[in-house]
């Protein structure tokens, strides 16, 4: 899916199925009520959350879909500077949800600021320098939590979607994109040390990392 010359077909047919695919895998609904609930709750207003790469745009849509269920008044801006994934998260897009062709280092130029900043799946594309980039600009741009979700690598997680996924992958770069993400990511210990103060690196549930930090828009 990184390359730019990928199947147009498939990477469409990816990004649809990849809604599916984080319902079952990503545990975003636990740390919805875990975390970016009472977050949320806690700023007595509305809210602006920022995805980060959002790709497809389907976790922004998951999760704006739980926050209105809750009566919460949530802007929510999903960012990617592909434009192929781009056109398939504006499918998704309707009143509270809107997405941008930018990455954090545009978006802080250009003075946005946000109440919550999360990623899906984003910090295992990057090599060192990007990642501290990433991290940096998105304790910047935000002014409370801070969420960064992915894959924890372990060869019990690879076996396992390696037939798992085979029923969805027809068509779609889920397997094999899938399994070089799960070789490429990280251990706990392994992120927690590239990532350094002041993230705090947990494990929501299995196979799953969450770095975790508060944002410093308002220091």
């Amino acid at each position: 899916m990184d390359d730019p010359a990928c199947d147009p077909r498939a990477l469409a047919a990816t990004y649809r199925r990849f809604d599916l695919v984080n319902r079952l895998v990503s545990a975003w609904g636990h740390v919805y009520r875990a975390r970016v609930r009472p977050e949320l709750r806690a700023l007595g207003r509305p809210a602006r959350v920022l995805d980060l790469g959002c790709g497809g745009g389907d976790v922004v849509a998951r999760l704006a879909g739980l926050a209105a269920r809750d009566g919460l008044d949530v802007e929510w801006v999903g960012a990617d500077p592909d434009p192929r994934a781009l056109e398939a998260a504006r499918e998704r897009e309707r009143d509270g949800i809107r997405f941008t062709a930018q990455g954090s280092g545009e978006l802080l130029a250009a003075g946005e600021r946000f109440d919550l900043v999360l990623s899906n799946h984003v910090l295992h594309h990057l090599d060192a320098a990007a990642l501290s980039s990433f991290a940096d600009d998105s304790l910047a741009l935000s002014r409370g939590a801070v969420l960064h979700a992915d894959i924890a690598r372990g060869r019990l997680a690879y076996g396992l979607y390696a037939v798992g996924i085979a029923p969805l992958s027809a068509g779609t770069f889920l397997r094999v994109d899938g399994l070089r993400s799960i070789r490429r990511s990280y251990r706990a210990p392994e992120l927690a040390a590239a990532l350094g103060t002041p993230w705090r690196v947990e494990t929501p549930a299995p196979f799953r990392l969450l770095a975790v930090a508060r944002g410093r828009a308002d220091a």
